[in-house]
């Protein structure tokens, strides 16, 4: 498969938003790919987040990997989920522009899985809902650094995948946030937060996922 992968800058709600383009050629779908929080080092060139956006060029969709505001050349500051859900919903309609009203899935790692459940409650109430979420290391409850996510509520066939050694986010955390939804968690065991020589069976997860 031949891919083709550019940096661009895109108009955003509060000025320029970097992001990195990984298209396979006549795209089945639009991937939305979120990276984990900006003020701990997070970036669009994570290696979870990286490892998603070539999954789902693999599976023929066209990856977009933003940095979020105030990371890179992306403008704005860091705005807790909030203005990065708008940032987002400002990339989908642009992408929907430029490849057409195709499907879009949405996947973030830590706190871009955090902004996805956002992004995919705003979509759902615009009647406009994503094809699927794939969630990594999601930031819910009470995290690393005194930090409190209140994840959204999403769609019972989101892929749902965590660490069981995870130290940042830990699992429990995640369980108590998908028990009232119904929502099955994939843990790896021994994986860490990062997936330290476990990244491929994010990849392995997501592809029989997407092929069932």
């Amino acid at each position: 498969m031949k891919l083709s992968e550019e940096r661009i800058h895109l108009d955003g709600p509060v000025g320029a938003i970097e992001l990195i383009v990984e298209n396979p050629g006549a795209p089945r779908g639009i991937a939305l790919i979120c990276h984990p929080h900006p003020l701990f080092g997070g970036t669009n060139t994570n290696k979870v987040t990286q490892t998603l956006a070539r999954t789902f060029t693999r599976l023929g969709y066209v990856a977009l990997r933003p940095n979020f505001r105030g990371v890179g050349e992306s403008a704005g500051l860091h705005d807790n989920g909030r203005g990065e859900c708008e940032d987002m919903l400002a990339i989908l309609a642009e992408a929907r522009r430029r490849y057409g009203d195709l499907p879009v899935a949405l996947a973030g790692f830590s706190f871009g899985a955090y902004v996805q459940t956002r992004v995919a409650q705003a979509l759902a109430e615009a009647n406009h809902p994503a094809q699927r979420l794939v969630l990594v290391g999601t930031a819910a409850g009470h995290v690393e650094g005194a930090r409190q996510y209140a994840a959204k509520a999403v769609a019972h066939d989101t892929i749902v995948i965590h660490g069981s050694v995870d130290q940042t986010v830990p699992l429990n955390n995640v369980l108590a946030w998908a028990e009232p939804l119904d929502l099955p968690v994939i843990v790896v065991p021994g994986a860490d937060h990062f997936f330290h020589r476990r990244l491929h069976l994010i990849r392995d997860i997501v592809t029989r996922a997407w092929r069932h």
